[in-house]
């Protein structure tokens, strides 16, 4: 998707003047949110209302991908997070094919931004 878009266009339709980059977050905004679908409603829930996770996909991943931060396939991945490509909640599969290690402060900014 490309936007072609002048800032000088949106100018002219305004008296004060809009900065590049409150230009530049609308335009990524709209584009994300073009891209976004609906909550997940049919996806199965925990007694928590949360969408449920697959161990055994958990684990698939952890076997294919080891830790990067130990090498190793088991156990805990010390400074990363095991993050879903497309989120669950917008419709995501929870398989290992849609995870990917992320470390803990990308995963914070991801969170913000979904």
């Amino acid at each position: 998707m490309a936007f072609h878009l002048h800032r000088n266009a949106i100018m002219a339709n305004s008296k004060r003047h809009i900065p590049s980059t409150t230009i530049i977050a609308a335009l990524l905004a709209a584009s994300l949110s073009a891209f976004a679908s609906p909550r997940c409603d049919t996806c199965p829930r925990d007694s928590n209302g949360r969408i449920q996770r697959s161990a055994s996909a958990i684990k698939d991943f952890k076997r294919t991908n080891p830790c990067p931060a130990t090498g190793k396939s088991t156990g805990r991945c010390s400074g990363y997070v095991i993050d879903h490509v497309v989120p669950l909640k917008r419709g995501g599969a929870d398989a290992a094919g849609n995870m990917q290690w992320q470390t803990k402060e990308a995963a914070k900014e991801k969170d913000r931004l979904e």
